[in-house]
């Protein structure tokens, strides 16, 4: 059965490159549902979510922040 989560997240393509920091200004905004197979772990939901979301970008994690998530039920 999948787990579905609502995110809010940042993209900053080349952050890590340019050594910028992070800021909501300077990358772009996103929000909606990822549906995942297995529920995230309590430890590092935050990086596995980055790593996912990421991937998807074709984006290093590092360009990924992550302002919100939560689990729907």
């Amino acid at each position: 059965m999948a787990t579905k989560y609502y995110t809010h997240f940042v993209t900053h393509p080349g952050r890590a490159q340019t050594g910028n920091p992070p800021c909501a200004e300077s990358g772009n905004e996103w929000s909606g549902v990822v549906e995942l197979r297995q529920p995230l772990s309590n430890a590092r939901a935050n990086r596995e979510l980055r790593a996912l979301l990421a991937q998807s970008f074709d984006l290093d994690s590092d360009d990924i922040r992550i302002l919100h998530w939560a689990r729907l039920h």
